[in-house]
């Protein structure tokens, strides 16, 4: 079973999504685990602090070392190794960051296999970069554009692991036919009604070829209308 650990100063944004659908059936299941940690409970001051100005000047605020640090080693297995806090092999630590390597389907392949990811949601300015440098196992974004926080990014990364662990989305046999060495092929689709006709004089068919009924055709028009991710 593998374990999503969130820290955020938002955890309502991130807990409803675990209570739904396919998400929800497989955490019944026991096949996934999804914990949201709150990083305000991890300061030590009355006013919960989280934040601070950065040292250099600039706008806005950074998330501070310190809670962060508290939350990551009590969520996580970890020990020093020459400066660097290092975690168990089978755990992942993800800053998300739109500095970060960008997440793609074999980078899920790889979480897929882990025991468990921690989540730094970052917001603000983003988070002090001694944690990025001496805790954070990946530092990982989900494309070239930025976010008001990590949250999303974090919950896409879980949803794509997670569809790649057996029983979460049904048929083992779905994922073998559609992965491959290469990736997960995606190709086009269609269903009922044959032609749809959304206004007079409008006709929306289906491709032939896919109703010929030979394999082969078939085939080759996915493979043709499709992408290997």
């Amino acid at each position: 079973m593998i374990t999503f650990d969130f820290i955020t100063i938002f955890p309502e944004i991130v807990s409803p999504y675990f209570e739904e659908s396919l998400f929800k059936k497989a955490r019944d299941k026991k096949l996934l685990r999804a914990r949201v940690h709150n990083l305000r409970d991890y300061t030590t001051d009355k006013h919960h602090t989280v934040d601070d100005s950065p040292y250099g000047g600039g706008f806005g605020m950074v998330m501070k070392s310190e809670p962060l640090f508290r939350a990551i080693s009590k969520i996580a297995k970890f020990k020093l190794v020459g400066k660097k806090m290092k975690p168990d092999k089978e755990v992942a630590v993800v800053m998300l960051t739109p500095r970060g390597k960008e997440f793609d389907q074999k980078m899920a392949a790889k979480f897929a296999k882990l025991k468990q990811i921690v989540f730094i949601c970052g917001r603000y300015e983003g988070v002090d970069e001694r944690i990025a440098q001496n805790m954070a196992t990946h530092q990982v974004s989900i494309g070239n554009y930025d976010l008001m926080g990590g949250e999303l990014p974090a919950m896409v990364i879980a949803e794509a692991t997670s569809r790649l662990i057996p029983g979460v989305i049904g048929k083992p046999e779905f994922l073998k036919a559609r992965s491959g060495k290469e990736g997960f092929f995606e190709s086009a689709q269609y269903t009922r009604p044959e032609v749809y006709s959304p206004k007079k004089g409008v006709n929306w068919k289906v491709p032939k070829e896919l109703l010929c009924g030979d394999p082969k055709i078939i085939n080759a028009w996915r493979q043709a209308h499709g992408k290997t991710i």
